[in-house]
């Protein structure tokens, strides 16, 4: 979570669903597997045995790899667009508010322009404003109140 300022960030790969692609071809391969065991007759080949087809066995075979497969493919994708999502967050330092900029920290006011080709001012929100008013009034009534003590001694 806390990284130092020189760690570069993780690139996400060119081809974001390509664990997908690897997923659906790796049970494709099991799906192909097992209907060649029926087709190839490999438990004979193998091991000898009388050679029965047996078509439904390799039908409920592909249907529960089929199950499988669409259940980890919806988990994978929906933990992907998680991912992205989270990906997508501007890192803000807590504390001198530097943005990490492809893995460089720019001050807030440089990664705007160079994004967004927007110029920064400062100014103050209402609420702040008010914040700072009641405090200057308390600065000031403490100033007045000392001013007044010298200038009245007793």
């Amino acid at each position: 979570m806390f990284a130092p300022e020189d760690s570069q960030p993780v690139k996400p790969s060119k081809r974001p669903n390509s664990i997908l692609w690897v997923e659906a071809t790796a049970f494709s391969l099991l799906i192909v597997l097992s209907w060649l065991t029926e087709i190839l007759r490999f438990p004979h080949l193998l091991y000898g045995e009388d050679f029965v087809p047996n078509w439904r066995r390799a039908v409920l075979r592909m249907i529960v790899i089929l199950f499988i497969w669409f259940w980890v493919h919806d988990a994978t994708r929906r933990l992907l667009k998680r991912l992205h999502y989270l990906e997508g967050f501007l890192h803000v330092c807590s504390w001198c508010r530097k943005v990490n900029n492809d893995g460089q920290w720019v001050e807030m006011e440089k990664f705007l322009s160079s994004k967004f080709s927007t110029k920064t001012s400062h100014g103050m929100c209402p609420h702040c404003l008010e914040k700072k008013k009641v405090e200057i009034a308390g600065h000031e009534k403490k100033i007045l109140a000392s001013s007044s003590m010298r200038q009245n001694p007793g």
